[in-house]
């Protein structure tokens, strides 16, 4: 089985954040659950690497070529790519479960376009935002007033699990 985490790259920001991170790693990585991630030293992708690693999990990191010098050393698969594209592309290969940690733009970027691609059926991963300390209630009152104005069916907003806790998040997995 096979864990997506999407996170931030940034260093700095709320410890709950990074909390949240490893206790969701963890709660993976104790189902059996191989991690992937966006693999590399930076923020929280070197917090969800060096939790899945001290849980003795396969780690698998996705970069693009121009990262060269970034990546995790914990990494127990690194696969290179060309473009930031094709870095998605593979990250999402044959995930059970995509979890979107607390991010910028580039975890909305991997989360919307998963999120379309759940939705077209392209592909069959559960989808999981970890809204700790509300941080996503902006990005989910958005998706519901796409719902409201008919941009969005209802059936394809429920196939994002909204997580205050990772608690919620545990009974996904």
């Amino acid at each position: 089985m096979r864990a997506v985490f999407f996170c931030s790259s940034v260093k700095d920001i709320a410890p709950e954040y990074n909390d949240a991170a490893r206790k969701s790693v963890r709660a993976a990585c104790g189902r059996g659950y191989d991690i992937v991630s966006g693999g590399t030293v930076k923020g929280t992708m070197g917090v969800v690497c060096d939790e899945a690693a001290a849980c003795g999990a396969v780690v698998r990191g996705i970069l693009p070529r121009f990262m060269k010098g970034l990546e995790h050393p914990a990494l127990t698969d690194l696969v290179w790519t060309d473009t930031m594209s094709e870095r998605k592309e593979l990250l999402r290969e044959g995930a059970d479960i995509v979890v979107a940690l607390p991010g910028g733009i580039g975890t909305m970027d991997e989360f919307f376009e998963t999120f379309v691609l759940v939705k077209l059926g392209r592909i069959d991963s559960r989808l999981a935002v970890l809204n700790i300390g509300g941080f996503y209630d902006p990005l989910k009152q958005l998706l519901e007033h796409f719902v409201a104005t008919n941009m969005l069916d209802r059936e394809h907003l429920d196939l994002v699990h909204f997580c205050s806790s990772v608690e919620e998040f545990e009974e996904l997995l």
